[in-house]
């Protein structure tokens, strides 16, 4: 039986309304008084690449629009950091990563792929370098659910992260001064103490934070009780959106001071596992549920373009 919620979720007009929803925060965040037109771009970029991610892989077993859609109501919540430019190349940089390593599914010998791949990935670091820490739990999630993974996709990857670097490398040739890219690298090591910026963030930053934990968590749990329902190749994309989502938010809550980057990133893995439940689940609870939802995110959004 569909019920409002699934008619919503499948409906054409979902994807326009939040266009439309979205470029309205944007504008109310202060996108033509700051000039934020590059970052905006980026978005929209984003957004387009999360429609691709979700149709080219059937991450819905209907059609439906509501991943893209779940991706910028999260964009939403978090209004306070449309300003940063760097923060939205690294969330472009990590869709179009994820997209062409998917595209590896079962694929070891998938070599050019999965050097494009981490080569966004290493364009990644070159803004926020913390994102090599994830790199470890790629090459796993790679080898366990993408069984993509060999010794000349490993090589591959390497190459891939460390060609930025090499272009990079030329111009600190030229000025004869290595001290930019040894601080980029040495910021690696230089942790504030666990737990002691969270002081620097407001009401808004951990309202959204605890909206997108919820939600998440949730999804996973509705998911796994209904993934028989799934092919194996979604569950396992599943499974490493999950793990994905698990290690960001992990490490928003150890190291608050890169909240701007890594809640971008958590936009990318939890949008999926959100939609899947908002989607694909039809009860009575889950139809209230997600009306609730979507007036948790509104008063989130709320707040964040008002209070911070």
């Amino acid at each position: 039986m569909k019920r409002l919620q699934n008619r919503i979720a499948e409906s054409g007009f979902l994807l326009p309304v939040m266009w439309v929803v979205g470029l309205a925060v944007w504008i109310l965040a202060g996108l033509v008084a700051n000039n934020w037109w590059p970052q905006i771009v980026c978005f929209v970029l984003s957004v387009y690449l999360m429609v691709e991610m979700s149709n080219g892989n059937a991450l819905l077993r209907v059609r439906s629009r509501m991943v893209s859609a779940t991706f910028i109501a999260l964009s939403c919540t978090t209004s306070f950091m449309f300003a940063s430019l760097s923060g939205a190349l690294v969330q472009l940089f990590a869709i179009t990563a994820l997209l062409l390593m998917f595209t590896t599914y079962q694929a070891p010998m998938a070599l050019g792929r999965t050097f494009y791949a981490f080569v966004m990935i290493g364009l990644a670091s070159t803004l926020f370098p913390h994102t090599l820490f994830f790199v470890p739990l790629l090459w796993l999630l790679m080898a366990t659910q993408l069984q993509s993974l060999s010794w000349r996709s490993l090589m591959a990857s390497v190459i891939g992260l460390i060609a930025p670097y090499w272009f990079y490398s030329l111009w600190f040739i030229y000025q004869r001064d290595f001290t930019p890219l040894a601080d980029h690298f040495c910021s690696l090591a230089d942790f504030t103490p666990l737990f002691h910026a969270y002081a620097t963030l407001g009401l808004a930053h951990w309202l959204a934070y605890a909206l997108t934990v919820a939600l998440t968590v949730a999804g996973t749990i509705e998911f796994w009780r209904n993934s028989i329902e799934d092919k194996i190749r979604i569950r396992l994309l599943y499974n490493l959106f999950g793990w994905l989502s698990l290690a960001i938010l992990f490490f928003v809550a150890l190291q608050p001071q890169h909240y701007d980057p890594l809640m971008r990133l958590a936009a990318v893995t939890c949008s999926p596992i959100i939609a899947h439940m908002l989607t694909l689940t039809s009860s009575k609870l889950s139809n209230i549920m997600f009306f609730v939802v979507i007036a948790a995110a509104v008063a989130v959004t709320a707040i964040s373009l008002f209070v911070h």
